[in-house]
Parts: structure tokens; sequence; C-alpha cells
């Protein structure tokens, strides 16, 4: 006989392991039977501790007979930051300048959609700029700047190219040798 995948609590005894969905409360978040999570340390507190930055519409979708170790965090799509230039810096929710700088890039992002887990194991889908993108940001090095100049272009490092925060680099002689 096979285990009752409405039973939040699967093995007796053994309070670390639960299914999932009958444990899931919110809307966003779809589990399918029989996919269990291990976690000695409050397994019921799933949802709250290992489901991060739920703000939005977005939907967590969780097949079935997946065994989730203890741990096992998803980052929600609330959690995004904008990719659009060169940082992923969150400027824009420290507010002052910075904000005021910064808010419609983040407004104007798209939803990076839904989080379906997919499988094992993890690969390299894409990277954000080419090698020669890359070399241009470590040489520039832009967080090791100083903080009023972080300030000053704000804006430029949240939508700028790697090209543009190099040229800022070298306008103020902060080029670093690979």
């Amino acid at each position: 006989m096979s285990p009752d995948p409405t039973t939040l609590h699967p093995l007796p005894a053994h309070d670390r392991v639960v299914f999932l969905k009958p444990l899931i409360t919110s809307p966003n978040i779809t589990v399918g039977e029989y996919t269990y999570y291990d976690d000695p340390d409050g397994a019921t507190e799933f949802e709250r501790r290992n489901v991060l930055y739920a703000y939005g519409l977005e939907l967590l979708v969780i097949g079935g007979y997946c065994a989730l170790a203890t741990g096992t965090r998803f980052l929600m799509a609330g959690a995004e930051h904008p990719t659009t230039g060169v940082a992923t810096y969150p400027f824009t929710m420290f507010g002052g300048r910075w904000a005021e700088e910064t808010l419609d890039i983040v407004t104007a992002m798209p939803s990076r959609g839904d989080t379906v887990v997919g499988g094992n194991p993890a690969r390299p889908i894409r990277q954000r700029f080419d090698d020669a993108g890359i070399d241009r940001l470590r040489r520039a090095a832009w967080w090791d700047w100083p903080s009023g100049l972080v300030t000053e272009h704000a804006r430029t490092i949240m939508a700028g190219t790697p090209a543009d925060i190099a040229r800022i680099a070298a306008d103020h002689a902060l080029e670093k040798p690979l």
C-alpha cells in the first residue's frame, strides 16, 4: 500500500520529513504529490523559510516525486534585480538620491516569470556579457569606487554597458590590471 499523499508527515515519528502538497497554503505555490522536504529544524516552516521574495504574481511550480534536501531555497522573481546595466545592485531600495535616480529602471522591469523546478544537474544557461565586456568590468571594478562616485553614476551602473563603466573608471584613473 502506498503512503497517503495528503498526510503531512508520511513517516511516523519523523517530524523532519513532510509531504509538501498538504503543507502549502499560498495560491502561488503548487507542488505535485509525494514531493517531500527533509529538515530537522522545522520542515513545516518550508513555505516561510524556503520560498524567498514571493512578492509578485509569479508561481513556484514543483513537480511530483521530488526530494528536497534541508536548506533548499527558491528565490522568486521578487528578488530580481535589474539586469539591463552592468550591476544588479538594488540602489533604489535604499532611498534618497539613489532611489530618485533609479526608480524608473526598477518599475520598468518585466517579470522573469514563474519558477518551475527543472532538474539536475544544473548548467550555465547564458552569460549577461561577452568575455570582452566581463574583462572591462573586472578592470573597472565599480564596486571598489569611492561611494560618492558610485552615487554620481548609480544610474549608469544600473542601466549602462561595460563600455560606459570602463569609460568612467578610465576618466577617474580607477582601472585595475587583470
